[in-house]
């Protein structure tokens, strides 16, 4: 029985490398900036919250890779002391309290980005109970320094009544909110059902790390 997904398919490939998309692009932005700066005295104004935005994906996406390739880090002390059948049990149940929280976690990115898209929030205070008939949209929202690209001038006509925006719209970068939280969902319903079938005990890295490390000590210590 394993505790990881190790088969590589189409999504893989489409999720790995909008992750190194995105890092390659922080590392190219974060370094062109300190050349800017300290050999032509000069400053990519937008390099930073680009940056941040960046970073945001880049985590919120890998968030639901890691559930789905079993990569977060955890403590196994306890399920690996207790028989097969309390493992499944106890998987079972970790996959329902990290459903919940999903959920919670989704409802509350949707309620920030909506606005941005001109869309209503959810109503309810923990569980969306409906839409809210009377909100404000704030799609004419601007982040602070990016500019917007030639290819989203589309945007102005979906969400700014045709004016043209001066900065990229808030609505995209925040779109990754309930974009992770969608897929942080899906990927919990996927792992439950393969701790239910039997194929996997845990959502996190088990002791198998901890042996491929013990095996690197050693292989230093022939080394040495």
């Amino acid at each position: 029985m394993t505790n990881s997904n190790t088969s590589t398919t189409w999504t893989d490939k489409i999720e790995e490398s909008i992750i190194a998309v995105l890092l390659g692009v922080m590392t190219i932005m974060t370094f062109a900036n300190v050349v800017a700066r300290y050999v032509f005295n000069s400053n990519i104004f937008y390099a930073l919250e680009l940056t941040v935005f960046l970073f945001a994906w880049l985590v919120l996406l890998g968030a639901s890779y890691a559930v789905k390739k079993t990569l977060h880090l955890g403590v196994d002390a306890i399920v690996n002391s207790v028989s097969q059948r309390s493992k499944r049990t106890l998987g079972l149940i970790v996959v329902a309290v990290c459903l919940a929280y999903a959920l919670l976690l989704l409802k509350g990115a949707w309620d920030y980005w909506a606005p941005y898209a001109n869309l209503p929030p959810t109503e309810g205070r923990w569980f969306p109970a409906g839409f809210v008939e009377k909100y404000r949209g704030q799609g004419w929202y601007e982040t602070q320094d990016i500019p917007v690209p030639f290819f989203m001038t589309w945007l102005e006509g979906v969400f700014n009544d045709g004016d043209a925006y001066e900065k990229m719209p808030k609505v995209v970068p925040y779109l990754v909110l309930p974009l992770s939280m969608m897929l942080l969902v899906y990927r919990f319903v996927q792992a439950g059902l393969r701790v239910w079938r039997g194929e996997q005990d845990m959502l996190i890295v088990s002791h198998e790390a901890e042996d491929e490390v013990a095996a690197a000590a050693e292989k230093l210590k022939d080394v040495d």
